[in-house]
């Protein structure tokens, strides 16, 4: 056994040590291409949420020419280069989402721009243009075609950043992102081998394990086929975060009472701190944070992120200290004052619903408000943007490496 534990610390430490190789293999596995597809950015129109906050509504392109639907929140007055945000859905979730587009009417607030953006079968990628789909679940169940799924996934995520980069307000030194749930699972590797982004926030997740646990035999198309995919890694965990060490800091925060964390058969925090040590990047670790009585929740709207964030991106309009200040909304509470349709799965007090976001007085956003086109227009684009039409090209791909 110590002969075997040895090993997999000398291969760690040889793929971890050539990043550059690793990241090449991590994307070859997943077929993210090098370079990235022409952005083609468009801006079809903006409102304003609410006073002082501005909102875009953009496409841009993905994989195979495809269009990404999304939300631009910037604050209305700015000084200078901004700090600027992506947040990456969990399953089923989309710009529509409460989290995302509180995330982004939050974060203006504090100075930065926030991206949100539709995944691959939920929201305006959807042939129905309908939330909460799973679509992409029941595509069929092939190993190939879950690969090339995972890695459009990431490849949305990196053209997001390669979108914020190109905007004149945004500073390029400090973009970050934020994943939650299965958006935890894909910015984990995205943000292993994207190294434009700075900061990333790994919400509902970002445990990482071994062999025949939880994550491979999570969600076959979306995660498990994917993660899967990079056993060739050796200890895939340590190495995926001795990437994202070599990046810049990363923030895995959770509730100890999430059911995700459950299936590793160790307390949470023992853990963390245990793929804190395997990490082979001297003194750059993990930063984790717990929320001992809550669930599986989007805690980038909380406190506690905040927190972090402005002490890794300088946010313009906050400091610590005036986000100790902060009020907090219980989400179940303004769900209903404000008509805001939660997954049910997810409205109890254990999970999202429970959650203490940072900040009072967002409002609720319609359905109407964060959509990019009319129901004419959508009509028009349709097949440039669902997942259909992805899956089509997908089949059409060159064959398997």
């Amino acid at each position: 056994m110590r002969g075997l534990a040895l090993l997999v610390l000398f291969a760690v430490g040889a793929l971890a040590g050539n990043p550059a190789e690793t990241r090449k293999r991590i994307r070859e596995s997943l077929f993210v291409t090098d370079p990235l597809p022409p952005l083609e950015a468009v801006v079809h129109g903006r409102f304003e949420p609410e006073p002082g906050v501005i909102a875009e509504r953009v496409t841009y392109a993905t994989q195979y020419g495809l269009r990404v639907p999304a939300i631009l929140y910037m604050p209305k007055a700015r000084r200078g280069r901004i700090p600027a945000l992506i947040v990456v859905n969990g399953h089923g979730g989309d710009k529509y989402s409460w989290y995302a587009f509180y995330s982004g009417v939050l974060y203006a607030r504090g100075g930065a721009a926030v991206l949100t953006y539709d995944p691959a079968g939920e929201g305006e990628r959807n042939a129905e243009r309908r939330s909460g789909t799973r679509a992409h679940d029941r595509i069929e169940r092939d190993r190939t075609l879950g690969r090339r799924l995972g890695g459009l996934m990431m490849i949305d995520v990196m053209q997001a950043v390669s979108y914020l980069l190109q905007r004149p307000e945004v500073d390029g030194s400090r973009i970050g992102a934020m994943g939650y749930s299965m958006g935890s699972f894909v910015l984990s590797i995205a943000g292993a081998v994207e190294t434009r982004l700075h900061a990333c926030v790994l919400a509902g997740g970002g445990n990482l394990d071994g062999p025949g646990q939880y994550w491979d035999n999570s969600k076959p198309m979306c995660q498990g086929y994917p993660y899967q995919s990079l056993q060739f890694l050796g200890d895939r965990p340590a190495v995926i975060y001795s990437l994202h060490a070599r990046r810049g800091p990363t923030l895995i925060i959770n509730g100890l009472k999430d059911n995700i964390l459950q299936p590793q058969r160790q307390e949470p925090r023992s853990f963390f701190e245990d793929l804190k040590r395997r990490v082979n990047v001297p003194g750059k670790v993990l930063d984790t944070s717990y929320d001992p009585e809550g669930g599986h929740r989007p805690y980038f709207v909380t406190r506690a992120a905040a927190l972090w964030l402005e002490r890794h991106l300088n946010l313009p309009n906050w400091t610590e200290e005036s986000i100790r200040r902060m009020p907090e909304t219980h989400m179940i509470e303004w769900s209903k004052t404000n008509g805001v349709e939660t997954d049910p799965g997810y409205a109890t007090e254990l999970s999202e619903g429970g959650t203490r976001a940072l900040g009072t007085g967002v409002p609720g956003l319609t359905r109407e408000q964060l959509s990019v086109f009319g129901a004419a227009e959508w009509q028009r684009n349709r097949d440039r943007m669902i997942l259909e039409s992805w899956v089509q090209h997908a089949h059409r791909a060159p064959a398997d490496r």
